[in-house]
């Protein structure tokens, strides 16, 4: 659920109208919900009760500063894939100590950085760069704590830029490869010390099953490290998966009662349900790394509709938020559902939703059924929480927009709109 609904005929995120945002901060604007976050946080973290665990965000979904305070104030550990992540979750208050650094093109610059902040584990994604790790560590005189990320070849059914588990794809050790390795680096790695094994098959998993399947396949491979290796942590990664289709009726409870067993989305209570009786009887620490799950729904991207084109064969609603601003449509024709601010009535059009870029991939839907927006009146992107701002860019020289935190009825600006000053900064 989320905290994104109307009342008295406008979209609200949490008690805040965000007409009241958009005549103050303008668009596009993307807006958070704290209320959200930390809910689906919590819930993911007591899915889990029962076995040790750490719920590790995945930074790389939304990577805002205070979305990292937030988490952080409320004892969340962090997965990165980058120094420069680490560097935000250090300075949102994080605990390197509370980090894994994931990632398959890991820098000497990055392995120092994170080795010196106390890194509390390296996962790996091959033998070259296991040696690369111990390498790094001795010369700076340290022991670089490490899990291999085991590629279990399990198909998670998602789509193909956003699935990590199967042979072909460029993550993780073969299955059959990691017990050898783990040998030899016992033995000819002195400065890499193996303290656990890392696995995530891929993103916006709505089945259980590629779960059970990963976790039961693995499970024997891990009892087999634990006793001879005495690794003291399994990540089982993320992947869950969020409500994109029919994503603003999934804030109420009935939308989810409504639905038969068969049909209602993952939820993380089903989650825990699944996996925690495969895992508690294991004797080590269980992290999760998700990102999209906890922030995924807490975002919406608002943006102004500008002028409506009728053509002979289609007709085109043009907004001021482009690809720049929220590339998923355009990279993989990922589904958005697209809501006035202002609550409609019934009649809907056939529209294709497109926005200023230079590119006839600048579009967030295409031949959809949608309420009757006109030029002047916003809508909402909703379920752009994650990988919405993170992916954001500067093309056509597009300022980036702001970003604001919801809490209760207290909106912040928690990333100012960029200038057009800002967009030349640094250039000579």
């Amino acid at each position: 659920m989320h905290g994104f609904a109307y009342k008295n005929g406008s979209l609200h995120c949490e008690d805040v109208d965000l007409s009241a945002l958009v005549q103050e901060h303008g668009t596009p604007l993307y807006v958070y919900s704290a209320g959200t976050i930390l809910d689906h946080y919590t819930r993911l973290d007591q899915a889990l009760e029962g076995v040790e665990h750490e719920v590790a965000y995945a930074v790389k979904a939304n990577s805002n500063l205070s979305v990292l305070r937030l988490l952080a104030e409320h004892g969340a550990s962090f997965d990165i894939v980058s120094g420069g992540e680490l560097f935000r979750v250090i300075k949102a208050g994080g605990d390197p100590a509370h980090c894994t650094f994931a990632g398959v093109g890991k820098t000497r610059e990055e392995i120092e950085y994170a080795l010196k902040q106390g890194i509390y584990s390296f996962n790996v994604e091959s033998a070259e760069e296991l040696r690369y790790l111990d390498k790094v560590a001795g010369e700076l005189g340290m022991v670089a704590p490490a899990a291999v990320r085991v590629n279990p070849n399990v198909d998670a059914k998602t789509h193909k830029y956003i699935s990590t588990g199967k042979s072909e794809n460029k993550f993780g050790v073969d299955f059959e490869a990691i017990s050898d390795l783990y040998a030899r680096a016992a033995e000819e790695l002195p400065n890499v010390k193996l303290r656990g094994l890392q696995m995530h098959i891929g993103s916006q998993l709505t089945s259980i099953k590629p779960f059970v399947e990963a976790v039961e396949k693995v499970t024997p491979l891990v009892k087999q490290l634990k006793a001879d290796h005495g690794i003291e942590f399994w990540s089982i990664g993320g992947g869950i998966g969020i409500v994109y289709q029919d994503s603003l009726e999934s804030g109420s409870v009935d939308w989810w009662d409504s639905k038969s067993e068969q049909d209602r989305p993952l939820t993380l209570a089903q989650y825990g349900d699944a996996l925690l009786p495969k895992l508690k009887d294991l004797g080590l620490k269980i992290l999760l790394e998700p990102g999209r799950a906890i922030v995924g729904n807490a975002g919406v991207l608002l943006t102004e509709c500008l002028y409506e084109k009728k053509g002979s064969a289609k007709t085109f609603k043009i907004v001021d938020a482009g690809m720049n601003d929220l590339i998923r449509p355009a990279l993989y024709e990922g589904h958005h559902e697209i809501v006035p601010v202002k609550e409609p009535g019934s009649e809907r059009v056939k529209v294709d939703v497109v926005g200023p870029i230079c590119e006839s991939g600048d579009f967030f839907c295409q031949d959809r059924e949608l309420p009757d927006f006109q030029p002047g009146e916003v809508i909402a992107l909703m379920s752009a929480g994650a990988y919405g701002f993170v992916m954001a860019s500067n093309y056509n020289s597009r300022p980036f927009p702001a970003e604001i935190l919801v809490e209760g009825a207290e909106a912040k600006v928690v990333r100012k709109r960029q200038t057009l000053d800002d967009l030349i900064a640094g250039e000579a």
